[in-house]
């Protein structure tokens, strides 16, 4: 039977501290990531794009996990996680300061990189704090504590989009309006400029915040875990040789790929679908709290079910299932309902990360930084579906595009819940069980011969 040891706890010791302290960082995460909804919808505002060009937001964000993810995973070893995270602050204050420029220089291209920036040290700092979450009690409910540090998550996803809309937006209806009316081109692109220009003041106490908290964490009491010493299981310092010896980490990097699509379709991407539905701009920079507010309810759900009445891969199911029925639903609606059917989608993705990761990393041991480093690479999947969506409802209806999409997600994420989380641990299970009993009874015939 595998089995994985959890981080062994000095006496009178406890890890909320460290815990705390990665809640802080997780607040951080998804203050920026969950900003990109509302940021979609004012890149296309403010620099006349389309629903494509907007939507490479989510690219040039999430496309760094997938580029970066293993360099950082060799780095890590050498430097462990608290500086790994320590550093990745640091990227992002360089990203922020950066963004801060190229908005007030009105540059599309030159805010594209900021956010590549930005997403590079987010996945540095997420190929860190991960894992660390995870192996810092025992794997079997490291669902709850991700749980918990997914409250943090998606209560910032909850306030970000109103201090953004309320700091930034503003009446983005009557502005358009404005816009529109403008005597000249020349006057409509000032107004343009000047309301790109807005973002220059927030992102630049951003950058200074980042740095401050890089600085915080580079010299605090977080204690360095290494994953080699903590999530070993009984086979792994033996007989795996490779990381390509366990088949259920690289089914859930698929798993987190498409969970991740799925999530950003119904994080960032809701802006747009309700755009569609032709639901005015003042409603529509609300929307991805909506979806977080969903997110935080499954969050707390979660945290009172698991493990204690349902395990982390059952209740991986339920939530699959779960969003299989509100995508048929959205689809099958119109307007608000629809868009309030999307938003439910966050409940059933609360529990997906905080079961899929701990699954996936299970029993990795030494080959943990790197297993966490490939599921790491599976965000890109936030920025493939997104623009599978955008160019796709140019040709199709806009919700059955989102409907096929969402629902491909869930039945693969059913799948993993129900069986790929254990290929190739079963069978080591079953292959371990069977040399135990040949030794067994290899010494049974040893008795016998002794006694004969």
């Amino acid at each position: 039977m595998l089995t994985v040891q959890p981080i062994v706890q000095p006496p009178g010791r406890t890890y909320l501290r460290p815990m705390l302290t990665i809640g802080m960082l997780y607040f951080v995460t998804g203050a920026f990531s969950w900003l990109n909804g509302p940021l979609t919808v004012f890149v296309k505002l403010a620099f006349r794009l389309d629903d494509v060009q907007a939507l490479l937001i989510t690219v040039v964000f999430y496309v760094p996990y997938f580029l970066f993810a293993l360099p950082y995973a060799a780095a890590l070893k050498r430097i462990g996680m608290k500086r790994g995270m320590a550093a990745g602050l640091g990227v992002m204050s360089i990203g922020a300061l950066s963004f801060s420029w190229f908005v007030g220089a009105h540059s599309y291209p030159g805010v594209l990189a900021s956010l590549l920036v930005i997403g590079t040290g987010l996945s540095l700092m997420q190929t860190a704090y991960n894992p660390y979450v995870s192996i810092l009690g025992p794997i079997d409910s490291a669902a709850r504590r991700v749980a918990t540090m997914g409250i943090c998550n998606k209560t910032a996803g909850i306030l970000a989009p109103y201090v953004f809309g309320a700091l930034v937006m503003g009446s983005v209806g009557e502005f358009v309006s404005r816009v529109k009316a403008a005597p000249t081109a020349a006057h409509a692109d000032a107004l343009l400029n000047a309301f790109a220009a807005r973002l220059h003041g927030p992102y630049l106490t951003l950058a200074a915040i980042l740095a401050a908290l890089a600085i915080f964490i580079a010299f605090s009491s977080l204690p360095d875990i290494k994953p080699s010493e903590v999530n070993v299981a009984e086979r792994s310092s033996h007989s795996a040789r490779s990381i390509f010896s366990f088949p259920h980490l690289w089914l859930g990097v698929l798993c987190i790929f498409t969970y991740i699509g799925a999530e950003v379709l119904a994080g960032d991407a809701i802006g747009l679908y309700g755009q569609s539905l032709n639901l005015p701009l003042d409603a529509t920079k609300h929307f991805t709290s909506y979806t977080m507010s969903a997110m935080l309810v499954g969050y707390l759900v979660g945290l009172v079910l698991v493990p204690r009445f349902i395990s982390q891969q059952r209740y991986l199911v339920v939530s699959a299932l779960i969003g299989v029925l509100l995508s048929v639903c959205a689809y099958l609606s119109d307007g608000y309902t629809s868009i309030a059917f999307i938003a439910a989608l966050g409940f059933a993705h609360a529990m997906m990360w905080p079961a899929i990761f701990p699954l996936a990393i299970k029993g990795l041991g030494r080959f943990t930084e790197t297993g966490s480093a490939l599921l790491i690479m599976g965000i890109v999947g936030g920025a493939v579906m997104p623009q599978l969506f955008a160019h796709l409802k140019r040709v199709y209806d806009f919700q059955f595009v989102y409907m096929l999409l969402t629902v491909s997600c869930y039945l693969y994420i059913m799948y993993y819940g129900f069986h790929g989380h254990m290929v190739g641990r079963r069978e080591s299970s079953v292959t371990s069980r069977s040399q135990t009993q040949r030794t067994r009874h290899g010494s049974g015939e040893n008795k016998d011969k002794e006694n004969v």
